[in-house]
């Protein structure tokens, strides 16, 4: 997104730890099943959920693309791997959510191929007003298993965190383009 952010969260190392990658994997199916029904396809927005999207389809019994940021340069020159057909309901599968734009770009090139994408979930969201919108205005639902205001709650409930953070961290989150400056 290029937006300068106190708190960056790599759920790449998520997939290092079985307990909280089974969490996650069973956290997303219960989410999927409530939220969209029964659904065809599973995608992961590459790089980062593609293992999630790929325990998840597994666990849902459902075929799995995953979605590159542009067509490749050589080979078969695909943006999307895997087959997915036209008319196919789909449910993208996300990492993390800043403004939403490259996540939306993996939901425009489904939708390109004839896709009906119900929606996407994410394992985090920065809650950006931005995101909002342009989800919003793609009519894409989102759905997150959590958040930004969750997780610098909790860490301050823990104490890794102090008040004055906490409040710099609030300060951020309400206007991130002007934070630190």
């Amino acid at each position: 997104s290029g937006i300068i952010s106190p708190i960056y969260c790599d759920n790449r190392k998520i997939l290092s730890y079985p307990k909280v990658r089974t969490f996650i994997r069973q956290e997303f199916a219960k989410l999927i099943t409530a939220e969209f029904g029964a659904i065809d396809v599973i995608a992961g927005v590459a790089t980062g959920a593609i293992a999630h999207g790929v325990l998840v389809a597994q666990d849902l019994g459902l075929p799995f693309v995953y979605v590159r940021s542009s067509k490749k340069e050589h080979g078969l020159s695909n943006q999307i791997e895997g087959v997915v057909e036209s008319g196919q309901s789909v449910v993208v599968v996300e990492d993390l959510v800043s403004t939403g734009k490259s996540s939306l770009d993996a939901v425009k090139a489904l939708r390109d191929t004839g896709c009906n994408v119900k929606g996407m979930v994410a394992i985090f969201t920065y809650d950006l007003e931005t995101a909002k919108e342009n989800f919003k205005k793609e009519n894409c639902p989102l759905f997150t298993l959590t958040n930004y205001n969750a997780l610098i709650n909790y860490a301050h409930d823990k104490n890794f965190i102090r008040e004055s953070d906490l409040n710099s961290l609030i300060q951020w989150r309400e206007d991130p383009e002007k934070w630190g400056k």
